[in-house]
């Protein structure tokens, strides 16, 4: 059976409104926030590796790493085409393989995407066409008679 509107599926869960323990922890810690600072800031200048580590990756976060957009001419066929082309452009060295999965990849979500809204439609047609098909006093019941 299906969850029910506004019931929990879980009624021994965690209550409304509490904290998870990550928020408890930061909010034990912010008192002394500037204290813990400036003791991992000295431990680094000490020489603790750990401590310096830890500094240094608040200080210099590590690189997202980002593409150059990729300009590709691709066919306006089918998807079928588009791939082809891809695979074609890696061959020839146009593009990178890294860049041709990305691609793939896009044209696979794409494909996807045709074939809910192409679901979509055909649903929404069958319905139509079954309501035309059922008696009167079944659209207004809602439901199939016996045979």
């Amino acid at each position: 059976m299906a969850f029910q509107p506004g019931h929990s599926g879980n009624s021994a869960g965690r209550p409304k409104g509490s904290k998870d323990r990550r928020t408890q922890l930061r909010e034990l810690l912010q008192p002394h926030a500037e204290a813990l600072i400036e003791k991992a800031v000295n431990l680094a200048l000490a020489g603790d590796t750990t401590a310096l580590k830890l500094c240094l990756d608040r200080i210099i976060p590590a690189l997202k790493p980002q593409q150059e957009p990729v300009t590709l001419e691709l066919p306006t066929g089918t998807l079928t085409e588009q791939a082809a082309a891809i695979f074609k452009a890696v061959a020839d060295g146009e593009i990178t393989t890294d860049e041709g999965t990305v691609l793939i990849g896009l044209l696979h979500d794409q494909a996807r995407i045709q074939d809910a809204d192409e679901n979509h439609t055909n649903i929404k047609k069958m319905t139509s066409l079954l309501a035309a098909l059922q008696p009167e006093s079944v659209k207004t019941r809602g439901y199939y008679p016996r045979r």
